[in-house]
Parts: structure tokens; sequence; C-alpha cells
């Protein structure tokens, strides 16, 4: 069995408009806090060598690194229903085989469609099956720290991901910035012929129909197209419109 890691690294390093902060303590000043903080005031000294222990303090949105969308995060209804919280959803969904659809053949930016992915699955002969995990792959991942990492991406078409869920896909995710295509191209279309369902058009699918997505995905391109499992549980946060997740595939050999 290999298992390969899927998810990139929380970090401040990562050229995206969501602030991240991260604050380190080293041993030295674990030492002194903690003395003071949760041993009745005690000195540094109590600590071993003056060492205690080291810790972070971190200021982030539930969207930072790789992070799976709930429902919430769309819109306040799904379905007719409110909309569920990442804590709320089944477990059961992100545990199952995955496929991987390489759009590394298209340009940044491009809007792929349903039939652009059947072209995908046939090009590797492989029939979804509900509650398969579909991770689109363009590479993104490879400039992360680039300045122009969100606008490189491709993006899903809202008639691709109604497409997806009616084949019973749950979870679908892309190693680029967002599932949509880019923000800029998003925001040139609505002001050259302003017009409601433009910007965030795939994310409101899930106004009508529950699922999740992950965005931010690393190494797709060390995945054989199918034949692995993802694990991609995400983390509790109560009423989290997102939760990070150590997304991983599991091959086995």
């Amino acid at each position: 069995m290999k298992i390969i890691d899927l998810s990139v690294t929380i970090s401040a390093d990562i050229k995206e408009p969501l602030p991240t902060r991260i604050d380190y303590e080293d041993h030295k000043e674990g030492a002194k806090k903690m003395g003071s903080k949760l041993f009745g005031g005690a000195s540094e000294d109590v600590f071993l060598e003056g060492n205690g222990p080291a810790g972070e303090f971190l200021y982030l949105t539930g969207h930072a690194g790789t992070h799976i969308d709930a429902p919430w995060h769309y819109f306040p209804t799904s379905e007719g229903k409110p909309s569920r919280t990442i804590e709320e959803m089944p477990l059961d969904w992100f545990f199952h085989d995955g496929v991987v659809l390489d759009f590394t053949d298209k340009p940044d930016g491009y809007c792929f469609s349903s039939e652009d992915l059947k072209g995908k699955l046939a090009a590797i002969n492989y029939p979804l099956k509900p509650f398969d995990i579909v991770l689109i792959r363009c590479d993104a991942d490879k400039r992360l720290h680039d300045d122009d990492f969100v606008k490189i991406h491709v993006g899903a078409s809202a008639e691709a991901t109604h497409w997806l869920i009616d084949q019973g896909i749950k979870v679908m995710g892309t190693d680029g910035w967002g599932w949509d295509i880019p923000l800029h191209l998003q925001a040139e279309d609505y002001f050259k012929n302003p017009r409601p369902g433009v910007i965030w058009a795939a994310h409101y699918v899930g106004r009508e129909k529950e699922y999740c997505q992950i965005e931010k995905l690393a190494n797709l391109d060390q995945l054989p197209p199918f034949g692995f499992t993802v694990s991609c549980f995400p983390v509790k946060i109560k009423g989290g419109s997102a939760g990070w997740c150590r997304a991983v595939a599991i091959v086995n050999e």
C-alpha cells in the first residue's frame, strides 16, 4: 500500500487573497508563558533547561490550505432545507474510490463542461459510479507561491457540476484555488454583460443539490487515473462553511 499526500501546507506564503498568519512560540517563549499561565506563576526554570513546549497561534479562514467546502458555504438553503455545515456532513462521503481527470491540456482559466468530463472519462475508460470522488487536475499546485496562483486553474461550469452530482457524486475536488473559474474571469464576464448567475455559478449549484468540494489539492500528477481510494475527512468546525483536510490517496500496489 502506498499513501500519497494530496494536501498543501497551511502557510502564509500561499499567494491568495484569504489571509493566513501563524505566530510561532519557540521553547524558551513557551516556558515563560506556560509557567505563568498553567503552573501557578512558576518561572521558566521549572522546565528542563528552560525549554517549555513550543506552540503556534493560527489566524486563518476555514478555507485556508486544502479544505472541503460545506453546503452552508454556497447558500443558506440546499434542496429546500437549511444547508448543512461542515461538522454535520456524513463521514462516509469522504472515504471512497477516486478518479483523476487530467485537464493539463487546457489553458489557464478554462471552464469545463459535462462534455469535457465525458470525454476525459472515455479517454481513461472509466465509468463513474455513485460516491466516487472526482479530482480535477490542472497542476495549479505547482505554482502555489506564484503571484498569479488564483488566476491559473481550470474551473467547473454550473452545468458540469450538476452533471457530476446527477451521476451520484457527492465530493469533487481540484488542485486549483477554487472550483469555479478564476475570480477575475468571473468579474470580466459580469461587467461585460451584468446579469445574475455569473459570479460563483458552480458554487451556487449547491443551492439546488447538496454536495461538497475540495479546493487546493496537490500532487494529483502522482496518481493513476483510477484504482485508488481517497481519504479526505474534514476537520469539525462548529457552524463551519468549510473544514481543513489532510487529503490522501491510498494506492494498492
